[in-house]
């Protein structure tokens, strides 16, 4: 692809770095941006430039947040002893949703992967096997998609964790395997979490 700027180049190879995008999109939304108000692009590029250096994550659930505690692990009508595990932030936004879940969280920041180099100390599981320890946790609700690797780290947790009193559960299958959370549909999601069944019932199918 040749450029008649530089500049315009440039932009397009940075753009073209975000998932989904191609250089062909990408120079679309670069032209976007120079025939928009200078003020919009401003605010735009102002806008990521907060979002990468001012966002932090919940110290608690490790969900993104603006503040030391999310707004979930704040609020006093949240069941802090029933925690959902989720891979990332994508997750907990569907799960949130579906309004169905009263309960908090722990983002675990991926999934067990040995392929791509990501093991259990790459995840937040150790702060997760500390919760659990310290006896707060009477439920841990594993919601991460039905894939391999998805069951590969429930399964680590639940082996990490099984020497505690605390009850595990898993969401119902009405998910397909295979499926990401993000990508599933309100209603659907919502019964799983509302019908979830003990996790060591999972591993018998």
């Amino acid at each position: 692809m040749d450029f008649s700027s530089k500049l315009l180049e440039n932009a397009v190879n940075e753009i073209s770095q975000l998932p989904g995008i191609g250089k062909r999109t990408a120079l679309r939304l670069a032209l976007h941006l120079l025939r928009q108000p200078e003020e919009n692009t401003s605010s735009l590029a102002e806008a990521i430039t907060k979002l990468r250096s001012e966002i932090k994550f919940c110290k608690r659930c490790h969900n993104i947040s603006d503040f030391e505690l999310c707004e979930i692990c704040k609020n006093p009508n949240r069941n802090p002893e029933v925690v959902c595990v989720v891979e990332d932030v994508r997750d907990v936004m569907a799960i949130e949703n579906t309004s169905q879940f009263k309960g908090t969280y722990h983002v675990l920041g991926g999934k067990i992967s040995p392929m791509d180099g990501i093991g259990p100390n790459d995840l937040t599981i150790h702060s997760l096997v500390e919760k659990v320890k310290s006896g707060t946790i009477k439920e841990l609700i594993f919601a991460l998609s039905s894939t391999m690797e998805g069951d590969t780290t429930n399964f680590y947790i639940f082996k990490q964790i099984e020497p505690f009193n605390v009850l595990t559960t898993t969401i119902a299958r009405g998910i397909a395997v295979g499926d990401e959370l993000e990508y599933a549909d309100e209603v659907t999601l919502g019964r799983s979490i509302v019908n979830r069944i003990p996790f060591e019932n999972s591993l018998k199918i």
